[in-house]
């Protein structure tokens, strides 16, 4: 079963204000991800999420309940808050993101 894996990089919390990794860990909601319509499909509720910051290396892992469309990119992609549960901290490992800082690994 494909994975979806979210970053939550410390830098965009202070240059964007994005929530941090341990806010989005502990709300159990990635706000605001750009994720292409190629990723969207290949995802559903039931699949494993991984939440990384990679500045930190720090990583966890939890269940997708739903993606909520909130608004577009400037380039058209539909952003989405990622509704996550049964977050847990695991070990750390990086994994190979897009621009957007979201992935589907296998």
């Amino acid at each position: 079963m494909p994975s979806l894996v979210i970053n939550a990089p410390k830098q965009q919390v202070v240059l964007n204000n994005k929530k941090s990794f341990q806010e989005t860990f502990n709300s159990g909601i990635g706000q605001g991800y750009a994720i292409w319509r190629t990723l969207f499909n290949q995802i559903c509720p039931g699949c494993r999420v991984v939440l990384l910051c990679k500045d930190e290396r720090r990583r966890g892992e939890g269940i997708l309940v739903k993606l909520v469309p909130t608004d577009k990119t400037k380039n058209g992609i539909q952003r989405y808050d990622v509704h996550i549960r049964d977050l847990r901290i695991v070990s750390y490992k990086p994994e190979n993101l897009n621009r957007n800082g979201v992935a589907v690994i296998r």
